[in-house]
């Protein structure tokens, strides 16, 4: 596996940026990739079918002008900022391995962050929910998937040092939650990690064993998914 640290300029460019990888390798390059990104600009990103007049507060959103995107894949609405770190894993899906069923692959792919960021904390990491990670019965990290016959793209946010406050103010209280999280806000359920990014992202490299950078991705097939799809208002808005 490699890995690739690939920040891009604006909110469509970063969501684009996973489809555009996970587009790349489907259609040959063969390779499995880890990327990691941070965003200096806040935004809202919706869950694939989640409907935004009830997972945000779109009237908080367009006083601060906050943007509202979605993203291809599922799961429920997250906020976006520095000190939010994100990754994407782009897997091959082979025939009677972990990666072949979707349960599965949440187990085989989630465990393996869990003992990273367990072996960097030094404290107790549960899975709970399908795909959160949690320390001190307090959410730090969300994922969630999408799949094409050979290869899948599965993604997600580590909370190190966000404005937790800001998640209150701009986004409703999910309209699915999981049982562990017993109708508490957001700033009661989540938690930051308090560590550098770097430190994280090295943890990540450790446990998927990607130890040579990607070189090479496809910049044109990404700048051209977030102009034509990412940025549009028939994309976003949908829901």
């Amino acid at each position: 596996m490699k890995h690739l640290d690939l920040a891009l300029p604006s909110p469509a460019e970063n969501l684009a940026g996973d489809e555009g990888l996970l587009d790349w390798c489907e259609n040959g390059s063969g390779e499995e990739i880890i990327r990691f990104w941070e965003s200096a600009e806040t935004f809202v990103v919706v869950g694939y079918a989640n409907k935004i007049a009830t997972e945000v507060n779109v009237t908080a959103c367009q006083a601060r002008r906050i943007p509202i995107l979605r993203r291809c894949s599922g799961g429920g609405t997250v906020l976006q900022g520095a000190g939010c770190l994100n990754y994407a894993l782009v897997l091959r899906v082979t025939e009677n391995s972990p990666l072949a069923g979707i349960s599965s692959t949440n187990q085989f792919i989630m465990e393996r962050n869990r003992a990273g960021l367990e072996d960097l904390l030094k404290q107790s990491v549960k899975i709970r929910g399908h795909t959160d990670l949690v320390v001190d019965g307090r959410k730090f990290s969300g994922n969630s998937q999408r799949r094409k016959k050979k290869f899948l793209l599965f993604h997600g946010t580590f909370l190190l040092n966000f404005n937790l406050a800001l998640v209150s103010e701009l986004l409703r209280m999910p309209s699915k939650q999981p049982d562990y999280r017993e109708n508490r806000n957001h700033v009661e359920f989540l938690t930051g990690l308090n560590l550098s990014a770097d430190k994280v992202k090295a943890a990540l490299r450790k446990s998927w064993n990607a130890l040579e950078e990607l070189k090479v991705f496809p910049k044109s097939e990404i700048q051209k998914l977030a102009a034509q799809k990412y940025s549009t208002d028939g994309w976003n808005l949908k829901f």
